[in-house]
């Protein structure tokens, strides 16, 4: 994917997002105060929740529900100057995925591996998931569900919303959440995640909760905070939803000739093996590319025009389908080879 520095650093901010290092790359933010963030009058909050409660109930959310939901509910400063204050990082690709892929987390990914495996085996059968791939996600995602977020969902969407730079997005994000407590699937306590609204250990944004999430133990709730094979269902039915193959990969690494076209560079263009390896594409480790394999393939290059380049399958674009970033699918591909290594 081609793209000047502009395009290159909100690639990066949402693979920060995605893999869990906002927190660790984020300047320092001053929380807990009351910032007068400019032009916003929060005076008619509790005024905006009430519209927000009837356009809910036109959607068959309850009285019962709603006053759960927004009990206790306040306008969260901490929320919008965490969104005010996203890193401007110029983190590189290299630096990006050896914090995301690092040997501790590989180890991590390879041990719950193996206690998983038969779990993570029926569910990768039943929908055409490789299991390393589910166990890839889940891991930069929430670090295997130790880092879900501590945000009450509804609080932070209804902020998020009535701040208004992204008013719509988010204001449809909360009536879904809303919808979701509807079904019982989970207490507004309990419904925690990012300040963003990401929830549970697959990190969804109530939308793809509600086209995606399943209840794969059978306990008639769809529970991705406390139950792993929920969590594990829910994850292969998002890349099954997205045309996922279960007998292809996402990618691989590859050497590029000194005088390649860069404007072959763009996950737009797709090639037959073959005719990558007759522009002078290899493996690595200077081997010949698999041409056997008769697969459509783009070439594409985090970082544009440095570092290392991959040439991608139709399974990486269902991985960006999750987070529209090079650095965040590249990064889970190169997780999941490195656990099913171990």
């Amino acid at each position: 994917m081609r793209g000047g520095k502009g395009m290159n650093r909100r690639r990066v901010l949402r693979a920060l997002a995605g893999g869990g290092l906002a927190l660790a790359v984020a300047p320092a933010v001053m929380l807990g105060s009351r910032p007068a963030f400019a032009g916003l009058d929060i005076t008619q909050f509790n005024a905006w929740i009430q519209g927000v409660r009837e356009e809910a109930a036109t959607r068959g959310v309850s009285s019962a529900t709603l006053d759960e939901a927004f009990k206790g509910v306040a306008f969260n400063y901490d929320v919008i100057a965490l969104d005010q204050k996203q890193p401007e990082s110029t983190i590189t690709f290299v630096d990006y995925l050896a914090r995301v892929v690092n040997d501790k987390r590989v180890a991590a990914g390879r041990d719950l591996y193996r206690q998983n495996l038969a779990l993570l085996t029926r569910i990768g059968t039943l929908y055409g998931v490789q299991p390393r791939f589910i166990v890839a996600l889940w891991g930069i995602e929430s670090n295997f569900g130790a880092q879900q977020g501590d945000y009450r969902i509804v609080e932070a969407l209804a902020t998020l919303a009535y701040e208004g730079r992204r008013a719509e997005f988010f204001r449809k994000e909360l009536i879904n959440a809303l919808e979701i407590l509807e079904h019982h699937d989970v207490s507004a306590g309990n419904m925690l995640g990012s300040w963003a609204g990401a929830m549970g250990q697959c990190q969804f944004m109530p939308s793809s909760y509600l086209r995606f999430a399943v209840d794969a133990d059978g306990d008639g709730k769809r529970d991705i905070w406390n139950s792993t094979a929920d969590v594990f269902g829910s994850i292969a039915n998002y890349l099954a939803g997205n045309d996922w193959k279960p007998d292809q990969t996402w990618g691989r690494e590859v050497k590029l000739p000194a005088h390649l076209d860069s404007n072959l560079i763009s996950l737009d263009i797709q090639k037959p093996l073959e005719e990558w390896k007759k522009l002078g594409l290899r493996r690595v480790d200077g081997g010949d590319l698999p041409v056997v394999h008769k697969l459509d393939a783009s070439l594409v290059r985090p970082d544009d025009t440095t570092g290392p380049a991959y040439l991608v399958y139709g399974n990486y674009k269902a991985i960006m389908k999750w987070n529209r970033s090079t650095y965040f699918a590249t990064a889970v591909g190169t997780l999941a080879d490195r656990i099913e290594q171990g």
